[in-house]
């Protein structure tokens, strides 16, 4: 998966800004390649999980074509699937998840499930 600089920026930017609760987002991916970064709100409003809202007709982008990556900040742990991510996978089981790790300053990408997390490469 490549996340090119500019977004990496945008979703450092978003993880800063909603510090010390976690953010939440969906980045746009075509053929595996982030095109744009849409911020979301975590309705949680919490440093330990989110509840991701999102414009609805944002869903709409897979009948295009796209595919859509949760992405979500840990403000404080390293950016590794939390039991509560998989735990609340969910729908979104087996798709990929993008965590940033604040304080740490580093992303990772995931494919989570309630009882796996695979790790997917990510280049700039």
């Amino acid at each position: 998966m490549v996340i090119p600089p500019a977004i990496r920026e945008e979703l450092r930017a978003h993880a800063a800004d909603e510090a010390p609760n976690e953010c939440c987002g969906l980045v746009v991916l075509r053929d595996g390649v982030a095109e744009r970064y849409l911020r979301g709100v975590n309705t949680l409003a919490s440093p330990y999980r989110y509840e991701l809202e999102i414009d609805p007709a944002v869903w709409f982008l897979e009948d295009e074509g796209y595919e859509l990556a949760v992405f979500h900040s840990h403000p404080e742990t390293e950016p590794v699937p939390s039991r509560t991510d998989k735990e609340r996978a969910g729908l979104w089981a087996g798709r990929p998840f993008l965590i940033y790790g604040l304080k740490l300053d580093v992303l990772r990408a995931w494919r989570i499930s309630r009882e796996d997390a695979q790790e997917i490469a990510l280049s700039p």
